[in-house]
């Protein structure tokens, strides 16, 4: 990819299906991005407020087909299970050479192809997009072409990081290590508030420390170009307080199987999602 389309230069309309967390955390990255509001159509049943509020700048909501107009980009961001009784619904807003961007979890390019066509590009992002943060992983079906390519990664790189793969197979996994990864991240945040609560810490103030400690590394780790393991060693002294800590979560029954379980689970979870 020689580099990414401003969102400025995208000619006709980009449609949102879907406006959820995640969907409605696209569209506030694509405005702020310069996208023209006039140029985009939300279709949600049930908008929330802060989907309305994008109203008064020209977005439009639940616009037919007819009012769409030309259709640069599909961008498809409901539930899978939503999308099987919706999608024939929103086939009429798309023409054979339309690129979909798809942010549901499990749908392959070939069942997005079944019940939309278009040109397909199969997407997984994750929640830290809400704040510019996330981290999307791409693949593109072998009919998109160049400047669709740049269309899509413009859309999705309004809400952080895109890398983009040539194995469709590998989404599944992308899926259970980004996609859901931010769950495990705020599980170990709870779990490690009720240990100190455990351990005779006042609850407000363990539930404060977990918070700030998890804060804290995650962006110590973003902005180091050191390994996770090697930040790890550094904290670590030996024969000391966080080593005694790590030999319990790094032994057999520790972090690394439970993590290793837990990935499995989500990947099998992704793929029966396709079915």
């Amino acid at each position: 990819m020689t580099g990414v389309r401003p969102l400025a230069q995208i000619n006709g309309t980009v449609v949102l299906a879907g406006a959820g967390k995640m969907g409605g955390a696209m569209l506030s990255g694509w405005l702020a991005r310069g996208l023209d509001p006039r140029r985009v159509v939300v279709i949600e049943p049930q908008p929330s407020n802060d989907i309305r509020s994008h109203l008064v700048k020209g977005v439009r909501l639940n616009a037919s087909p007819h009012q769409c107009g030309t259709v640069a980009a599909f961008v498809v961001a409901l539930k899978p299970q939503a999308f099987r009784e919706a999608g024939p619904a929103l086939k009429p807003y798309l023409e054979a050479a339309t690129l979909v961007v798809s942010i549901m979890a499990g749908m392959t390019i070939t069942s997005l192809g079944e019940v939309l066509g278009g040109h397909i590009v199969r997407a997984m992002p994750n929640t830290p997009a809400a704040i510019g943060r996330g981290i999307t992983v791409a693949v593109a079906a072998a009919d998109v072409d160049a400047t669709q390519r740049e269309v899509a990664d413009g859309l999705l790189r309004a809400t952080g990081s895109v890398e983009w793969v040539t194995d469709e197979g590998l989404i599944d996994a992308v899926t259970a290590v980004s996609g859901s990864g931010p769950a495990y991240v705020f599980l170990l945040a709870e779990e490690l508030a009720r240990a100190g609560i455990a351990a005779g810490l006042p609850e407000a103030l363990a539930i404060m420390l977990a918070r700030e400690t998890v804060a804290g590394s995650g962006e110590l780790l973003h902005r180091s170009e050191l390994a996770a393991a090697t930040l790890r060693q550094n904290v670590t002294s030996p024969g000391g307080t966080t080593a005694a800590a790590l030999e319990v979560l790094m032994g057999e029954d520790g972090l690394r199987a439970l993590m290793t379980r837990a990935v499995a689970a989500a990947t099998r979870r992704s793929k029966e999602l396709a079915k």
